[in-house]
């Protein structure tokens, strides 16, 4: 895969050719969640309203938490298929979002992601770092931040415009046939613009239709899209799956889950900068430059948030390797990449408004 590079002097306002750093596009998480208005309703209150109870397990649950080797009120311990949203969960979730301790997409299920981006928070807070949902940590966060988690949101005719295509073509040229890799429906619009999983949305929306304009939906409250200072220096945890960014001053201004390379396709180590910022990449696949896919020539996928590299895209030092975007935001920290740094959508791009040309980045 080839970077088309653009003048290294100024950060890149035109799409830039992505590195060979993704690979295929994996299933989207389109489930719904079954609620009525009333449910719904019903949620709503309970995300608002909700604090941290200490969890009562069953005698079969606490022994099987005690065999997965993490205490049965572990957000990051293993969830049942048949889970539903957790309303703690996800008012800790859009609290830690708006903190910029981002849990990735707010879905009320917890997991590895929430775990982490917990222990960042504790460990900023002076608090035990050990990425657990305690009274300490609904403490913290709900004094520092009062406010609702929730917001009303009407939609827009932008929104309902897309360009929205369907089913995303899993074949890389098929893909490349498109005019823009849009959003799949105005579900998945909704759902990654307030960072959120498409079966929350549902659960707070149900029966609603997304691509209406002038009609009132739930949607989580974020914060600022941007972040409070200038980012000097960004670090890559390749063990903890995990990306931070400091200041100039080392004050860390965001942490953030990521997905990095494998043993097969490593992420870089040591130390580099960046050298372009490129909003709405598109993405080259060349078969002679890459290990995965079956794709027999080489084809320019265009820019759009479903493309392989996602809304955005960080040029590093190293030849072919950034930080960028992802059409799979439920995958990240659950899989692997084929060398480069993927975050959300709505994460690299908060990272990208405070990151210039030459920020230090460092692989440990």
């Amino acid at each position: 895969m080839i970077i088309r590079r653009p003048r290294l002097a100024l950060v890149a306002v035109l799409p830039l050719l992505a590195a060979a750093c993704s690979e295929p596009r994996e299933p989207r998480d389109t489930g719904a969640v079954s609620a009525d208005s009333t449910a719904a309703s019903g949620l709503r209150q309970s995300i608002e309203s909700a604090a941290f109870t200490p969890p009562t397990p069953t005698a079969a649950e606490a022994g099987a938490a005690e065999r997965a080797g993490s205490s049965a009120g572990a957000v990051g311990g293993a969830l049942p298929a048949e889970a539903t949203a957790d309303p703690a969960i996800v008012r800790a979730q859009i609290l830690l979002d708006r903190t910029r301790f981002s849990p990735g997409i707010i879905d009320g299920l917890g997991g590895e992601n929430t775990r982490q981006a917990i222990a960042a928070f504790e460990k900023a807070n002076d608090l035990e770092s050990d990425g657990e949902l305690d009274a300490a940590v609904f403490a913290k966060l709900t004094s520092a931040d009062g406010g609702r988690v929730l917001t009303d949101y009407t939609i827009t005719a932008a929104d309902a415009a897309g360009p929205f295509i369907g089913a995303v073509p899993e074949d890389i040229e098929a893909m490349a046939r498109l005019e823009t890799v849009g959003y799949a429906d105005a579900r998945e619009a909704m759902a990654e613009k307030f960072h959120m999983s498409e079966a929350l949305l549902s659960a707070l929306n149900p029966g609603v239709d997304f691509g209406r304009a002038g009609q009132t939906i739930v949607v989580a409250a974020n914060g600022p899209a941007g972040l409070s200072g200038e980012v000097a220096r960004i670090v890559v945890d390749k063990t903890e799956n995990s990306v931070r960014a400091f200041d100039a001053e080392g004050v860390l201004l965001a942490f953030y889950p990521a997905t990095i390379g494998s043993g097969e396709m490593p992420t870089p180590s040591g130390s580099h900068t960046v050298r372009a910022i490129a909003p709405e990449p598109n993405y080259t696949y060349d078969p002679s430059r890459v290990t995965y896919g079956d794709g027999k020539k080489k084809v320019v996928v265009p820019a759009g948030p479903n493309n392989p590299v996602g809304s955005t895209w960080i040029d590093l030092s190293r030849d072919t390797y950034g930080i960028h975007g992802t059409p799979d935001p439920a995958t990240i920290g659950k899989a692997v990449s084929s060398g480069c740094v993927r975050l959300t959508n709505w994460d690299v791009e908060q990272l990208a408004s405070g990151v210039k040309p030459g920020v230090v980045v460092e692989f440990v």
